[in-house]
C-alpha cells in the first residue's frame, strides 16, 4: 500500500513532469503554473518544488542550467530527461487508475446516498 506522503510526494513528481514536458521552468514559474492551471485549488512552496526537484535531478529524470537573465540575475531552469519522459508516462497511467477507481467509490456512495434518502422519504 503507498503511504499519504508517498502519494503527496507523487502528485508533486507528477506535476512538475508534467510542466517540465511542456517547457523548461524555473521553480518560481512551476509554483505559479501550479495555481494558475489548478485555478488556485493546488498551491506548492518553492521548497517543496526544489526537494522534488533535487530528487528527480538525482533520478537523472531531470536536469538543470543556469540561464542568465537581465543583467546580473541567474535563474537556474530544469529540463525533463528522455527518462524522466518515460516515467512520466508511467505515472500518468498509475495516477489514471487511481481516479478511476475514485470515480467509481464516488459513484457508488452517491448511489447509496440517494438509495438511503428514498428510505427516509418513505
Amino acid at each position: 500500500m503507498i503511504s499519504r506522503n508517498q502519494f503527496q510526494n507523487g502528485i508533486t513528481d507528477l506535476i512538475i513532469l508534467l510542466l517540465l514536458s511542456e517547457k523548461d521552468c524555473y521553480v518560481y514559474e512551476i509554483v505559479k503554473d501550479i495555481q494558475r492551471l489548478s485555478e488556485g485549488f493546488l498551491s506548492l512552496s518553492q521548497n517543496t518544488i526544489y526537494t522534488a526537484a533535487y530528487k528527480l535531478e538525482k533520478e537523472g529524470k531531470i536536469s538543470e542550467y543556469s540561464k542568465t537573465v537581465g543583467k546580473k540575475r541567474t535563474r537556474i531552469y530544469y529540463h525533463i530527461e528522455p527518462s524522466g519522459m518515460e516515467y512520466l508516462a508511467e505515472m500518468r497511467q498509475s495516477y489514471q487508475k487511481v481516479i478511476d477507481g475514485m470515480n467509481r467509490v464516488f459513484a457508488a456512495h452517491e448511489i447509496n446516498m440517494a438509495d438511503n434518502y428514498e428510505h427516509l422519504e418513505n
